[in-house]
């Protein structure tokens, strides 16, 4: 009885912050719902048996993927009205994408799946959360797995070349100038009274303005 209602309450809260990501105007508030979508969508693994994958949510998504949202939402400059401005227009290909989602997720839920096929025993013959992952992952599934690995790849890199940007004022690091630096151009030794500050170099200024 305790479970059932468990299942719809996971169920429900899923539903409603994986709509409130889409409806919330604040990015940082789409980020914190979509945790919050990760939380219960790991209660429901839990009911399922499934604690591994349950772990792995927690661990991965909400412990990483998720706060990398949340940092890369919070280092772009975001303009709210202009991505309020963009919603109506691209709500068609939006409700496109959304519908050829849905018929998916339908056709993988109506479709027999054989379970000799994706269900792995361990020696005794009980299941095992890892060994079916592992049998299925690295198996029937490894091409869609390295794509997968692909995808993420080219996302990190596009979050690394947003963020990368030229304004004025800000120091940026430039690998060919300091590595053709010699140890006679960065390190000088000098005598320093006592109680007395040093005073900058002139040859240091040079470098920090070269760096710039």
């Amino acid at each position: 009885m305790i479970a059932p209602l468990f299942f719809y309450l996971f169920a429900l809260m899923t539903v409603v912050s994986g709509l409130m990501v889409i409806i919330a105007r604040n990015p940082v508030h789409s980020v914190l719902f979509l945790i919050l979508s990760f939380f219960n969508s790991a209660g429901l693994f839990v009911l399922l048996g499934a604690e591994f994958l349950a772990m792995l949510l927690m661990v991965v998504y909400v412990g990483a993927v998720a706060v990398l949202f949340l940092f890369v939402v919070m280092m772009l400059d975001i303009n709210i009205d202009e991505m309020r401005q963009g919603f109506r227009q691209h709500l068609p290909l939006g409700l496109v994408v959304g519908l050829i989602l849905i018929v998916e997720l339908m056709m993988i839920f109506t479709q027999d799946v054989s379970s000799s096929n994706i269900l792995a025993t361990n020696v005794s013959g009980e299941l095992s959360n890892t060994a079916m992952i592992g049998s299925v992952l690295y198996t029937e599934y490894l091409l869609n797995f390295q794509v997968a690995g692909l995808i993420l790849l080219v996302a990190m890199i596009g979050a690394i070349t947003l963020t990368m940007r030229h304004r004025e004022g800000v120091k940026r690091q430039v690998i060919s100038v300091q590595n053709s630096r010699t140890r006679n151009e960065t390190v000088q030794i000098v005598s320093v009274d006592s109680h007395v500050a040093p005073k900058v170099l002139e040859d240091s200024r040079a470098a920090n303005k070269q760096l710039k």
